[in-house]
């Protein structure tokens, strides 16, 4: 049986006040955390604690100390704990002080999603949220202050978030320079060896953590999650070639996360050219919602700024094949817990507060024939949005060469 280190519960102490301030904005008696085994990513990121073999729940009240049940067995990693601290062994015991604390604080936020509205913040079991009911508790979601204290970057995770953005610019057009150099010179080039060189080059560039990429034919790019099967399509001269790839310097730092599109040929085809034109023209519509909306200061959801991009492929009759969200969050995660862009898998009413990041990627997807798409990344600064890369597309990289 291994032993969870202690932890030292340095974040908490440290953004308490704040916590506290955000749950009386939002009238909550209190944010309830639950975990086992590490499942809640929110909840041993606050805490730092990581596998316990125990289930423990932690109060944080909108006024008052915290107070943590813990399990008599599991003591150790609570060492540390600076605030009240109970503990169980049976579950009627548990039951009890359960009952104890929500009789005081019964309106407590928790990581669930009202009709699943955002998945990845579906992390309390249902069970746990019976318990919690029978016990006198009205959870809530906890989904904005995920966002506050759980998405947002800091200003180092901001800094390596740049840096990667130029690394996946300039990977990126490296690759489409190799693809098209060894077509020129007659040299075999597939997908999978592509995807290799992609990995190596980001590695070698610091960014090796949670590298990975998709590198697609237009016709496999019809399948906006395409994975090749052995080596993967090889590619010829008139290729439209797409490119999406995603990494990190460190664990906890932020990722970077683009796609970029390219033609193997001097003048990229009408039809590949009209979608292409299409989706960037949605992406620009996008970051104009977002910084008039900044500029008139008023809240912005994920779902309106979904709405503004899928406006315009709507618009030009290709919305039945744009297929999936806009943009998904990104934090230490490639697809984070904070807001998404989002109103068609889900409808996303989380506002885009200050600190948090997310992808703009419109796409059109129409098997056996093309697939295309664009993808930036949006930082919501504190003097309105920042788009990264600094320079992005407005069409198709070209090799008259070839």
């Amino acid at each position: 049986m291994s032993i969870a280190a202690a932890s030292d519960f340095s974040r908490i102490r440290r953004i308490l006040p704040d916590i506290q301030a955000a749950l009386k904005e939002q009238g909550l008696d209190g944010w309830l955390l639950y975990d086992l085994h590490g499942r809640n990513g929110v909840a041993t990121a606050l805490l730092g604690l990581g596998d316990l073999s125990r289930r423990y729940f932690v109060l944080i009240p909108a006024d008052g100390t915290p107070v943590a049940i813990t399990h008599g067995i599991e003591q150790g990693p609570w060492a540390a704990w600076p605030w009240e601290k109970v503990s169980y062994v049976s579950w009627k015991s548990l039951d009890e002080h359960l009952s104890a604390i929500l009789d005081r604080h019964p309106l407590i936020a928790m990581e669930m999603s009202d009709r699943d509205a955002v998945p990845a913040a579906d992390l309390v079991p249902y069970g746990v949220i019976e318990l919690v009911r029978a016990a006198g508790g009205q959870p809530q979601t906890s989904g904005n202050l995920i966002s506050r204290f759980y998405s947002r970057w800091s200003d180092a995770q901001l800094d390596s978030h740049r840096r990667g953005a130029q690394v996946l610019a300039e990977t990126a057009a490296k690759m489409f320079a190799g693809i098209a150099e060894d077509l020129a010179a007659g040299r075999s080039v597939t997908e999978g060896i592509v995807t290799d060189r992609v990995k190596a080059e980001l590695a070698s560039r610091g960014f090796s953590v949670n590298a990975d990429c998709i590198v697609a034919t237009g016709l496999n790019a019809a399948n906006p999650h395409y994975e090749p099967i052995g080596g993967g399509a090889t590619f010829h001269k008139g290729d439209v070639i797409l490119l999406d790839l995603w990494a990190q310097e460190s664990a906890d730092l932020a990722v970077a996360d683009q796609t970029w599109m390219a033609f193997m040929g001097g003048e990229v085809p009408a039809r590949a050219a009209e979608l292409f034109g299409c989706v960037c023209a949605a992406r620009d519509a996008a970051i104009e919602f977002l910084r008039k909306a900044w500029a008139g200061g008023r809240p912005v959801h994920g779902y309106e700024v979904d709405d503004a991009c899928r406006g315009v492929i709507r618009e030009a009759g290709f919305d039945r094949w744009f297929i999936h969200r806009t943009g998904h969050s990104i934090d230490t995660a490639t697809h984070g817990m904070g807001p998404n862009i989002d109103n068609l898998e889900t409808h996303e009413t989380r506002v885009l507060i200050p600190g948090v990041g997310f992808s703009i990627e419109p796409g059109i997807y129409m098997a056996g024939e093309l697939g295309v798409r664009t993808e930036i990344n949006v930082y919501m600064s504190d003097t309105g949005p920042e788009v990264t890369p600094s320079r992005i597309q407005s069409g198709m990289a070209v090799f008259p060469g070839l």
